[in-house]
């Protein structure tokens, strides 16, 4: 095994003893990263000098004794909608130019306090608006597992680098399952916090009521340390919440007797591909084994989730994207007087998904619909989340299907928006419900062996039960080493 296809603990584990350099471990996913990039186009872009001088510091501090820090010496690579100061931040949109960030997302301070290389930018969806990573105003990522097929999206490039081992770990954001998804997809674990839980402070905005920054990881326990770095209150974040942040890595001892697992109906759908079916009642059946109680529960307002998510979503879309507007940063295309420049610059620098969700949010925040669609769908939302709880009542998590289907082809669904904005149909409620989800391996399809996605949802703040679940599972099947088999 390479050092780049080291899970953090076992790099952490071996840094620690000396038996490895930390610029070793940089340099490992740089020669990978060299290697696989023109097939996968994870990254937009990455600054190996400064990379590699981050790991020598690194390695100072590992030869003077580590002080604490659980991630010294580990690379993690950036998805491209977060703060990292005098790095680019372009959202992968021609709109913010060369801009680059003055200062450091409240997740990077927290990653580099906990001594991780912070490094590179990551493709995604432009504004995070999309489920392919398709929408990128630069380049199309692909599936390490079959190059023909898309990532996930909107968080593609992340998914992509951690399972094509260009990078440890990395970080994404999740507004409607683009984490989720793409871990799903690509076959790696993806985590969505509680809203509230990771500050969003330095996150550039896609949907502020929905927006949580996450991590992509090779395995649970991974996971768990990284939700451990990253988590906490932030007073520069209004929704950031004074939680307490648990130890998520001490509670992984595979015991999972008593716990309540619920099924909901109305996510075994027609519709959802047999094999990810199949897939995912055998999990369920080795949770069973494993101690868990399993409850089939009912969540009935689902139906309405992806209608009230592309009704919420656009609108704060369209507020939120308005700052873009050629006079303060980014792309400036002159015009003969403000209005011309707007429409000028917003014309020019916005893709085509991008302009829809701000023409269908400002749409629905327009006098005489704003009654009509904003805020009866803020009203379903409300009782999409009083399931969940009601839910949460009777069970500690609930299984379901991550994704309908397996990575389709790229290309398959960019004429039909109806048909790619439900490849998000099992992970959008839990972004409105504001609860906490992840995604990990759950096997393959046969022809061609492509990941399937099993998604653990928890209570607010239950991130410890899925994670304790998830490896419990993990440990029992080891899905998620299948990746160490891959050829790119």
């Amino acid at each position: 095994m390479t050092l780049n296809q080291l899970t953090i603990s076992e790099l952490a584990a071996k840094l620690a003893k000396r038996e490895v350099s930390s610029r070793e471990t940089m340099q490992a996913c740089l020669s990978q990263i060299e290697q696989v990039e023109p097939k996968i186009h994870a990254f937009l872009s990455y600054d190996a000098q400064d990379a590699l001088s981050q790991a020598e510091a690194a390695d100072k501090q590992l030869a003077s004794g580590n002080n604490g820090k659980p991630l010294l010496g580990v690379p993690i690579a950036i998805k491209d909608v977060l703060a990292v100061k005098d790095q680019p931040l372009n959202c992968a949109s021609k709109i913010l130019g060369n801009f680059r960030s003055v200062y450091d997302a409240t997740v990077i301070s927290k990653l580099r306090e906990a001594g991780a290389i912070v490094f590179g930018r990551l493709n995604m969806d432009e504004f995070a608006m999309g489920s392919s990573t398709e929408n990128s105003a630069f380049v199309t990522t692909r599936n390490p597992w079959d190059t023909s097929r898309i990532p996930g999206g909107s968080s593609g490039g992340s998914a992509a680098a951690v399972t094509a081992d260009e990078c440890i770990a990395s970080l994404g954001s999740d507004t409607g399952g683009s984490i989720r998804q793409p871990a799903a997809l690509c076959g790696c674990v993806g985590l969505k916090p509680t809203y509230g839980r990771v500050s969003r402070y330095g996150l550039v905005a896609f949907a502020s009521s929905l927006d949580q920054v996450g991590p992509f990881t090779k395995d649970i326990r991974d996971s768990a340390m990284m939700l451990q770095a990253i988590s906490g209150y932030d007073r520069s974040d209004s929704t950031s919440l004074p939680e307490p942040v648990p130890d998520y890595a001490a509670k992984l001892d595979g015991n999972i007797k008593g716990l309540k697992i619920g099924l909901p109906k109305e996510y075994f759908i027609g519709g959802l591909d047999k094999e990810v079916s199949g897939a995912v009642h055998a999990a369920v059946q080795q949770l069973n084994k494993l101690g868990a109680e399993v409850v089939e529960i009912s969540l009935p307002h689902t139906d309405y989730a992806v209608a009230v998510y592309y009704i919420i979503a656009t609108a704060e879309a369209s507020a939120n994207l308005a700052r873009f507007d050629g006079i303060r940063y980014g792309m400036r295309v002159e015009g003969k007087d403000p209005i011309e420049l707007y429409s000028k610059t917003r014309g020019a620098g916005f893709g085509p998904e991008v302009k829809r969700r701000i023409i269908l949010g400002t749409y629905v925040l327009s006098s005489g619909y704003y009654d009509a669609y904003y805020l009866r769908a803020q009203k379903v939302r409300t009782l999409i989340r009083q399931d969940f709880l009601k839910a949460f009542e009777k069970v500690d998590a609930i299984i379901t299907p991550t994704t309908p289907t397996a990575a389709f082809k790229a290309g398959e669904k960019s004429d039909d928006p109806m048909q790619m904005y439900l490849s998000d149909i099992f992970t959008i409620s839990c972004n409105l419900a504001g609860i906490s989800g992840l995604s990990m391996p759950c096997g393959f399809t046969t022809n061609p062996k492509l990941p399937i996605g099993l998604q653990i949802l928890g209570k607010p703040f239950g991130e410890e039960t899925i994670l304790t679940l998830g490896h419990a599972y993990e440990q029992a099947t080891g899905w998620h080493k299948e990746r160490l088999q891959l050829k790119i």
